[in-house]
């Protein structure tokens, strides 16, 4: 619901990696179309249960899981294999982004967008960090270290302060597309990728995100400014 919603805006549409509810029929599709998908449970699990498919060759596929690799010589058993896997339960298939990496370890951005109660008020941009994957895993929720959004970038060396400047644009367009969907909504913790080619990505949008690694940063004042909006 979320991807379609965003997906109606022309100027979202742009950073949305291609995404579809996990189908048989539709994997089937998708994996010669892609190198690289990425399958996730439509219900967040703190990036567990999170598969990650490499397309070689033809018919040949490496999945990824958390620190386990499997490899697989034949499409019908990559299928059989992912229905097992996901067990009945509701999975989006999504083009897997090639992040920019930090270390050779990949990164995203977690970016708080929230407005106050009065019906008027104005989306901002209360707090951001970015999380760095550790070595061996291909998702960032398991993060070796919580870092500020520019010493990413510069330790990435891919982009400097515009570049924040137009990820923060992008995070309050979408948190302003939703919330015409959702009226009664204050409070929005998108993931942001940054491609390799420095494109801007929406990977997901989280309506009640963790503000813990808020509390590990040096600078304090963007907790207690995310604090403030909730009781606002």
């Amino acid at each position: 619901m979320q991807y379609r919603i965003m997906n109606g805006s022309s100027s979202l549409a742009v950073h949305l990696p291609e995404t579809r509810l996990l189908k048989p029929n539709r994997l089937a599709k998708l994996l010669p179309q892609y190198k690289n998908l990425v399958l996730k449970p439509r219900e967040g699990r703190y990036g567990r249960d999170i598969l990650f498919i490499t397309r070689q060759r033809a018919s040949t596929y490496r999945i990824h899981n958390e620190k386990k690799t499997v490899a697989m010589n034949d499409t019908k058993q990559l299928l059989k294999w992912v229905g097992k896997k996901t067990g009945g339960r509701g999975y989006i298939v999504q083009r897997r982004l090639q992040l920019a990496q930090i270390q050779q370890k990949p990164f995203d951005i977690r970016i708080i967008v929230q407005r106050r109660k009065a019906t008027s008020s104005i989306w901002k941009v209360t707090g951001s960090y970015a999380k760095v994957a550790v070595r061996g895993y291909l998702v960032t929720n398991v993060s070796s270290h919580i870092i500020p959004v520019p010493e990413a970038l510069k330790l990435a060396r891919i982009g400097d302060r515009s570049l924040i400047r137009k990820i923060n644009q992008i995070a309050l367009l979408a948190a302003e597309r939703l919330g015409e969907r959702y009226p009664k909504l204050r409070q929005v913790g998108f993931d942001i990728g940054i491609d390799r080619n420095r494109r801007i990505w929406i990977i997901e949008g989280n309506y009640w995100p963790d503000l813990l690694p808020f509390r590990s940063l040096k600078d304090s004042s963007m907790y207690r400014r995310i604090r403030w909006y909730q009781k606002h």
